[in-house]
């Protein structure tokens, strides 16, 4: 099988441009973040806090999170049996995540289901630790970021889009507060492998980015 890996901080477009190149290359698109935010979000609606770490770590250890593929190959993420892509792309539950993600149970549930993904088909995986953790062995590992005002100001336009009021200056301190996190936890911490590719889309539109990467991808596959 051959895989690629994404690495990079949040709100850099992981999701949507992993998305596209898979589409492009007929690869199987693999979010692990949503599969994170399933396990924040059920932890969310029972009510802890991220420090309550016995109860977080017991709660992830009982979940069952998976993917589904409907007919057009959108990824849904299943918690317990129910599609959740509704309700996993809060700020709430995406600072719940980053917050959980530090526990090595947590982590430990879920890297094994994505390795298995990953033998079974052609993937491409985006998340915080997949080129340095999850697939050290993958043959095209990238490290996708942008300037954290860049990254806020898609959020904002994104939120805005959907109707929800918000501050865009509250919007990059969060992400500035969630990189702090993801790059000094303690396991798997957010860095960009010594063998991946550095690609900054602060200037660059999502189709000069898709285009970038598939080429980069094809040049490896030759």
């Amino acid at each position: 099988m051959f895989n690629v890996a994404i690495d990079g901080p949040a709100g850099a477009g992981k999701s949507t441009i992993a998305k596209l190149v898979a589409k492009k290359l007929g690869f199987t698109y693999v979010d692990t973040g949503s599969m994170y935010r399933a396990m924040a979000l059920a932890c969310l609606r029972a009510g802890l806090t991220a420090e309550d770490e016995e109860k977080v770590c017991y709660i992830c250890e009982g979940l069952d999170v998976s993917l589904r593929y409907d007919g057009n190959g959108a990824q849904q993420v299943i918690l317990n049996g129910e599609n959740v892509n509704a309700y996993i792309r809060t700020e709430e539950v995406g600072n719940m995540t980053s917050a959980i993600a530090v526990y090595g149970p947590v982590r430990e549930k879920l890297v094994e289901l994505q390795r298995k993904l990953a033998k079974e088909y052609d993937v491409i995986m985006d998340g915080r630790d997949i080129g340095t953790c999850v697939l050290q062995d993958a043959p095209v590992k990238i490290y996708l970021t942008a300037s954290s005002r860049t990254r806020a100001e898609r959020r904002y336009k994104e939120l805005m889009e959907k109707g929800v009021e918000c501050n865009i200056d509250d919007i990059e301190k969060d992400i500035i507060d969630r990189d702090y996190r993801d790059m000094h936890r303690e396991i798997s911490p957010l860095k960009q492998a010594d063998d991946a590719i550095l690609v900054d889309s602060s200037n660059m539109n999502i189709e000069q980015v898709v285009e970038h990467l598939v080429g980069i991808i094809n040049d490896k596959r030759k």
